[in-house]
C-alpha cells in the first residue's frame, strides 16, 4: 500500500510539473524608462497555454456601495473559489493594462510543491486583475496584491509577477505558505534605469539587498519562513540567501525549458556580453544569469515584438534546423514535450522557445508620462503563436472593445473571432513553413510598421483633443484602435485565401500567372538522404535482376 502511495505521488508531481510547464509556461521582458529607445517604460508578456484562448479582458471604471463584493474565480479552470469586498473605487482596465498605466504580467514558477495550499480564495489569475481594478502604481499595486494574499489566502503555486507604471517596472515574486498557514512569502526588485530583465517560468530573483529598501521590497519572514521550513540552514546569513534557491531551486528541466528563453533575450539585446549557454543547458556550476543586463542599445516597441518572436534562430539550437523541423524548418515539436525511446533510461525533452504554437494572447505594453494616461498606456495586443501574429494598438482612452478581440471559444472555430482567424492562418503555415512564413511576415511587417510610423500623430491630434474637448479625444482613440483592429484581422483574412490558393495540394502556384505550372517545393537532401537510408533500395529507379 505505502509502495503505491509513493507511486501515486510520484505521478501526482510529474504531472503537477507537466501542467506547469505545458498550461502556464509564459514569457515577460521588462524594459526600465531609462533602457527603451523613447523613454516609455514597457512590459511584454505571453499567455502561453495548451488547449487555450480568452477574449481581450475588459473591466469599466466604476464606484461600489458599502456592501457590494466580487466574486473569485480561478482564472484556468473557472472554479468559484470565494468571494471578498469590493473596492469602493475601481478602475478601467483593457488587457492588462489600466487608465492609469499600470501594467502586470505573470509568469508561472511553481516552486515548492508542499507551499501550495487549499486555504486561499486568492489565484494568481484574479490576483493580477484585482490589482489593475484598485492599483494606480507599481508599489501600490504590490503592496495591494499581498495584502490580498494574506488576508483572503492565496490559492495557487509561485508567481513571478511584472509589475510597471510609466516610471517604474519591477519584478516580484512570491509563493504560499502550504496548508497550515496564510498568506505568502515574496521578494519585490525594481529594474535599474538603463536595465532590462525577463522571466520564464523560473523564478529569478538570488540575493535580495537588505539595505535597499528604496529599490527592494519583501516579506518580514522571507528568511527566517525559509528556515523554519529547513529550506536555508538556520545558521544561514540574511546576506547569503536566495530566494530561488530557497523556494524554487532549478532543475534541469526548469533550466532547459525556462531558462533557455531568458538567455535568448539577453542574447540578443546585449551581444557585447557574451552569455553562455552553459547555465540553461544545465551544465553543473554553471553560473545562473544575472537578474538585471544593460542593452548595447537603446530598445524600441518593434524590438521588444522581435524578441518575442523566437526560436533561438542565430544560434546552434536553431529549431528551424535539422531532422526534428521537418523537411520545411518548422520551428514547433508537438506536446508532449517529454519523451523517452524504448530500451533506453534516458529522459528526453523537446526545446522550449520564446515562440510557440499554444500562445493565447500576448502583448507588448508602454506606458508613457510625458502624456496624458488616456494617451499614454498603449497596448499592442496580439493573439496566438507570436512569429505570425500582428500586434493591434489599443489606446487605454478608448471605451470599447473591437468584436474581433472580444469573442471566442476554444471550442468553436469562428471567423469573426481574431484569434480563429490567426490560428487558422497559422496552422496552415506549419506544413511547410519555411515557405509560408515568408509571407506572413511580409503583411506582419506591413501592418505593424504602419502602425508603429502612425503612432505619434495619433499622440499628437489626441494630445490637442485632450486640451480642448476629453469626450472627443476618448471617441477617437475609441475609433482608430478598433478600427486598426477590425482592419487587422480583415487583412488576416486575406491574406489566409491567398496562402490556401498559394500553397493548394501543397504547390507553389505562380499567382501572377494564372496558377498555372505550380512548383513542388520537395523535400530537401537531408529529408532524401534518411528517406533512402531507411529503406535502401527501396527507392532506386534502376533495371533489377530481381526483387531480392
Amino acid at each position: 500500500m505505502k509502495k503505491h502511495k509513493r507511486i501515486f505521488s510520484l505521478l501526482l508531481l510529474l504531472w503537477s510539473m507537466s501542467m506547469t510547464v505545458e498550461v502556464r509556461a509564459c514569457t515577460n521582458f521588462l524594459v526600465s524608462k531609462g533602457a527603451s529607445a523613447d523613454g516609455s517604460v514597457m512590459i511584454s508578456y505571453l499567455a502561453d497555454a495548451g488547449g487555450f484562448m480568452e477574449p481581450v479582458y475588459y473591466a469599466p471604471a466604476g464606484f461600489h456601495e458599502p456592501g457590494d463584493s466580487i466574486d473569485i474565480y480561478d482564472w484556468d479552470y473557472g472554479a468559484l473559489l470565494g468571494r471578498i469586498p469590493q473596492a469602493p473605487q475601481t478602475y478601467q482596465v483593457i488587457g492588462n493594462m489600466n487608465e492609469h498605466q499600470l501594467i502586470i504580467g505573470e509568469t508561472t514558477f511553481t516552486g515548492r510543491e508542499e507551499l501550495r495550499g487549499p486555504n486561499g480564495i486568492i489565484d494568481y489569475g484574479s490576483l493580477k486583475y484585482l490589482a489593475l481594478q484598485r492599483a494606480r502604481t507599481a508599489r501600490e499595486a504590490i503592496k495591494l496584491m499581498v495584502d490580498l494574499c494574506n488576508t483572503y489566502g492565496y490559492y495557487s503555486t509561485g508567481e513571478s509577477f511584472s509589475v510597471a507604471d510609466k516610471n517604474e517596472v519591477w519584478l516580484f515574486e512570491f509563493i504560499g505558505k502550504g496548508a497550515d498557514e496564510k498568506g505568502i512569502v515574496w521578494a519585490a526588485a525594481r529594474v535599474p534605469d538603463g536595465y532590462v530583465t525577463a522571466h520564464a517560468n523560473q523564478s529569478r530573483i538570488r540575493r535580495i539587498d537588505f539595505d535597499d529598501p528604496e529599490n527592494w521590497m519583501w516579506a518580514p519572514d522571507v528568511v527566517t519562513f525559509a528556515q523554519r521550513k529547513g529550506f536555508y540552514p538556520k545558521d544561514g546569513s540574511k546576506e547569503d540567501f536566495s530566494f530561488t534557491d530557497a523556494y524554487c531551486p532549478p532543475t534541469p528541466i526548469s533550466l532547459l525549458l525556462c531558462e533557455g528563453r531568458v538567455w535568448s533575450i539577453y542574447r540578443r539585446v546585449a551581444p557585447s556580453q557574451h552569455f553562455s549557454e552553459e547555465y540553461w543547458r544545465a551544465v553543473r556550476g554553471a553560473e545562473p544569469y544575472p537578474l538585471f543586463i544593460k542593452p548595447d542599445k537603446k530598445i524600441s516597441v518593434r524590438d521588444v515584438m522581435s524578441l518575442m518572436r523566437d526560436h533561438f534562430q542565430g544560434t546552434d539550437y536553431d529549431m528551424t534546423k535539422g531532422f526534428a523541423a521537418g523537411p520545411y524548418g518548422n520551428p514547433y515539436r508537438w506536446k508532449p514535450l517529454f519523451f523517452e525511446l524504448e530500451g533506453d533510461t534516458t529522459q528526453y525533452g523537446w526545446e522550449r522557445p520564446i515562440s510557440t504554437q499554444q500562445t493565447g494572447f500576448s502583448f507588448v505594453a508602454q506606458a508613457r508620462d510625458w502624456l496624458p494616461d488616456a494617451i499614454g498606456g498603449l497596448f499592442w495586443y496580439g493573439v496566438d503563436d507570436t512569429y505570425s501574429t500582428c500586434y493591434m494598438p489599443l489606446y487605454m482612452g478608448m471605451t470599447a472593445l473591437p468584436p474581433a478581440i472580444s469573442r471566442g471559444s476554444i471550442t468553436r472555430f469562428d471567423w469573426e473571432s481574431a484569434f480563429w482567424v490567426f490560428n487558422l492562418v497559422a496552422n496552415y503555415a506549419y506544413g511547410m513553413y519555411s515557405y509560408m512564413i515568408e509571407d506572413i511576415k511580409k503583411v506582419q511587417d506591413e501592418l505593424e510598421e504602419y502602425a508603429i510610423a502612425l503612432a505619434p500623430y495619433i499622440d499628437d491630434t489626441a494630445l490637442q483633443m485632450y486640451k480642448n474637448d476629453k469626450e472627443l479625444m476618448h471617441r477617437f482613440l475609441t475609433d482608430y484602435s478598433i478600427n486598426t483592429a477590425e482592419n487587422t484581422v480583415q487583412r488576416w483574412r486575406e491574406l489566409g485565401y491567398y496562402l490556401f490558393a498559394k500553397y493548394n495540394d501543397r504547390y507553389i502556384n505562380d499567382m501572377q500567372r494564372g496558377g498555372l505550372y505550380p512548383v513542388g517545393p520537395g523535400y530537401g537532401n537531408e529529408f532524401f538522404r534518411r528517406a533512402v537510408e531507411e529503406r535502401p533500395g527501396y527507392y532506386d529507379i534502376r533495371w533489377r535482376d530481381s526483387l531480392e
